[in-house]
């Protein structure tokens, strides 16, 4: 730890000359950063890798799709932590959207982004100044900002299930749960992560435990391909009241917000059962399934101008490893308990109401999980 503490307050000149040539020569989007550099290609990321490399420098990786939230900023500062030198990449994979799905509506915030990036860079460096000689803190040091057609080189991208194209998948892990409506879903994400991960080389990459399959297919990739990297998981940001952080709550707005608040509610009542001793899942998923069929029921009753109706699509308790389906839970292993609501387009709106980003006209796919931890 001390070795990095050394990395962290010494940065050397040539490294620092680095920087300064990468971020005159990058292409940027309309803000300009300051703190960090924008690339946009493969070869700055892999010239600003080796110089770190050679200055016994780790980077820590934190990839996203842009839209950043408290969420995306708490693997940051967790990255940091834990490495001298962050990188966050920014791309909205059309990879791992299906042919069905609205790649355009995926909101693009990039001005935004780089504010809070630039803010975070700042808090960071106060927390650096302030550190004790036995403490890490790191920074950020650059942005991937790649276009598709630096991601996927030679073929454009496929969201068809038999698509032409070089893929990474991971099964029979990326078929369930989430897979099961999103075919295409976990072959993008493991294609894309493979990519990110042979550009940037990190030491350690950051992930969210909101995004539970993810993280396990990620993790799988890493141990059978033979990944260089550290795979770490950061548990899940949430609004006061419980709602999982996600880009794609800009679409909520209050109606659908309140109602999409049910799954949280739901896997906190099946958790209960669990904690009370109880390990079938007829006793487990039953509690949550009474909380959504409940709330369900009671939104159906209003009127359209009224009422958020949604859809259940998967209530699933799972081995934390393998995600097969458990009936009863081995108390020395625990358990992924975890959902998906499809929030319906608002029916009717009222006027002044606050609907969201798209007027309430946008289906909104919720997902959550705890964690159901081992008990002797």
């Amino acid at each position: 730890m001390s070795r990095l503490v050394t990395g962290v307050r010494s940065f050397s000149t040539a490294a620092s000359s680095l920087l300064i040539d990468a971020a005159s020569s990058a292409v940027r989007s309309a803000r300009q950063p300051s703190s960090f550099p924008v690339f946009r290609d493969v070869p700055q990321v892999r010239q600003l890798r080796r110089q770190l490399l050679k200055n016994d420098r780790s980077v820590g990786f934190v990839p996203t799709m842009g839209a950043l939230h408290e969420g995306h900023l708490s693997l940051i500062r967790e990255a940091a932590r834990e490495n001298t030198d962050i990188f966050v990449s920014i791309f909205v994979n059309p990879t791992q959207f299906g042919v069905n799905e609205d790649l355009s509506s995926y909101p693009r915030t990039w001005d935004a982004d780089m504010e809070k990036l630039e803010k975070l860079n700042e808090e960071l460096a106060n927390a650096a100044a302030a550190a004790s000689s036995e403490t890490t803190t790191g920074r950020i040091s650059a942005i991937f900002a790649p276009t598709a057609k630096v991601m996927y080189p030679t073929l454009p991208p496929s969201s068809e299930v038999d698509g032409n194209g070089s893929f990474v998948t991971i099964t029979p892990l990326s078929k369930k749960l989430e897979g099961g409506s999103r075919p295409v879903f976990f072959r993008g994400v493991a294609t894309v992560c493979m990519k990110l991960f042979n550009i940037t080389t990190p030491d350690r990459v950051y992930f969210g435990q909101k995004d539970v399959q993810q993280t396990i297919i990620i993790k799988r990739m890493v141990q059978d391909l033979h990944v260089g990297t550290e795979v770490r998981i950061v548990s899940t940001s949430r609004e006061a009241d419980g709602l999982a952080l996600s880009s794609r709550n800009v679409y909520l707005g209050d109606r659908r917000r309140a109602v999409g608040l049910t799954l949280y509610k739901a896997l906190k009542a099946a958790e209960e059962v669990y904690r009370s001793g109880k390990t079938s899942r007829a006793d487990i998923l039953g509690a949550a399934r009474s909380v959504t069929d409940r709330v369900l029921a009671e939104q159906q009753a209003l009127s359209p101008s009224e009422r958020a109706l949604f859809e259940a699509d998967y209530i699933s308790l799972a081995d934390p490893d393998t995600l097969d389906e458990l009936d009863l839970v081995d108390r020395s292993r625990g358990a992924v308990l975890s959902a998906a609501l499809k929030m319906a387009p608002l029916e009717e709106t009222r006027d002044g109401e606050r609907c969201g980003l798209g007027g309430g006209k946008v289906p909104v796919r919720l997902i959550d999980n705890l964690i159901l931890q081992p008990q002797q």
